[in-house]
């Protein structure tokens, strides 16, 4: 096993002793939340004692209220708005042993949901581990560690990873906004064997390349997997517009489903070569048609040409990434589906998905309704929900229900 630079560090987290330097005293009546299981503990929510500034970001702590009783046991990073992200409530020290049992855990609910290693296997503080992401492919696993603890602790992940699983390869991928905001560096590295070309995702019966090197996020997008499957049972007999196609899940699943057209539409080049490799490879490429093109832009274009499909999906990235953008990015979903929605044809689908966690459930139902409203098409909610169930929600994390999505049938 190729080991990481993080041992020492890492190896500095494996326990909590109860001494001055690792409890955290919360504030007098600041404790509620999280005694109601709620797993972030906010910078001013804590008794910033020039000691607790001055620990390591990342490190292993116990958290008490203000009277003294636990609160349980987690990570601390003193330079973070999230300051603290709890791991126990029950006070287990944080080690290799606590990895292993929710990495366990974890595992054992995949291989109840999945015939087939493609999915995410670690989705963060719903699965027990904070700011923890392990997407798999099969033979291969790609690791985002976006919290200070879990980068401390780096070494117990990999290695229970491999005890587990034996995989041929791990990428660590550490390139993302969260790790910024932790004050981590960036750090991508591959431990193990590093795959030849890009990887394989089998899905709905359907192959798909995807590189976890260059590519958004881990490479793939599993938390959709539900939604495409949802999506091609209805495409039989149909033409599908598929917009912000990325690597073409959505289209390509249609394809395989029985659509007679696909037309996939996508900003980036290489996604867009991916996607016409793998439908070459499942001998899709003659009723696919992959163009790359600003999607308000093609949009208006098709309308201005009359063109209208039997399925149009709108998945789009992120219109919102911080609250200042909330409403602005509100505008965008409201515009995004007036242009899209006269670009179905009549009695056909629309899809459309928000991965924006600060836009909520309501929030993007009221901007679907005005955009509707504003194309003068009437619908009806067929299908409303969010991710699949290797993305499970936290019951006291809204943040982690993300995605949502509605599928409508229009007159």
């Amino acid at each position: 096993m190729t080991r990481t630079s993080q041992t020492t560090d890492a190896n500095q987290t494996s326990d909590t002793p109860d001494t001055p330097e690792n409890l955290i005293k919360m504030l007098a009546g600041k404790h509620k939340r999280a005694r109601l299981g709620h797993p972030w503990i906010f910078s001013n929510e804590i008794e910033m004692t020039q000691t607790v500034k001055v620990l390591p970001a990342g490190s292993a702590v116990r958290f008490i209220d203000a009277s003294g009783t636990s609160l349980g046991t987690g990570f601390f990073n003193p330079h973070s708005l999230i300051a603290g992200r709890l791991m126990s409530r029950d006070g287990e020290p944080i080690d290799r042993t606590l990895i292993n049992t929710r990495l366990g855990r974890a595992l054992a609910l995949r291989e109840r949901l999945f015939a087939a290693p493609y999915y995410r296997l670690i989705h963060a503080e719903a699965d027990g581990l904070p700011g923890l992401i392990v997407d798999r492919y099969n033979a291969y696993l790609v690791i985002e560690a976006n919290t200070a603890g879990m980068d401390r602790m780096l070494d117990e992940v990999i290695g229970a990873i491999q005890s587990l699983l034996a995989p041929k390869g791990i990428l660590l991928k550490g390139d993302g906004a969260a790790r910024r905001q932790e004050g981590l560096e960036p750090n991508s590295r591959w431990i193990g064997e590093q795959p030849p070309g890009p990887l394989r995702i089998v899905e709905g019966g359907v192959t798909f390349f995807a590189d976890p090197n260059s590519g958004q996020k881990t490479g793939w997008f599993f938390d959709q997997a539900a939604n495409r499957a949802l999506v091609a049972r209805y495409a039989k007999g149909g033409s599908v517009l598929d917009l912000y196609c990325y690597l073409g899940g959505f289209g390509l699943q249609a394809a395989a489903a029985g659509a007679t057209s696909v037309t996939a539409i996508d900003r980036s080049e290489p996604a867009l070569d991916l996607a016409a490799q793998s439908a070459a490879l499942n001998g899709m490429a003659p009723r696919c048609t992959f163009r790359r093109a600003k999607a308000f832009d093609y949009m208006e274009r098709l309308a201005g040409d009359s063109q209208t499909f039997g399925i149009v999906v709108a998945d789009p990235p992120a219109f919102v990434k911080s609250r200042k953008d909330i409403k602005a990015g509100a505008r965008g979903y409201r515009k995004m589906v007036c242009l899209a929605a006269p670009l179905v044809a009549q009695g056909g689908l629309l899809f459309v998905a928000s991965c924006s966690h600060h836009v909520d459930t309501t929030l993007f139902a009221e901007q679907v309704r005005r955009g509707l409203s504003d194309a003068r098409r009437d619908a009806r909610i067929l299908h409303s929900g969010g991710a699949g169930p290797d993305h499970p929600v936290h019951p006291h994390l809204a943040e982690s229900a993300y995605l949502k999505y509605q599928l409508l049938q229009l007159d």
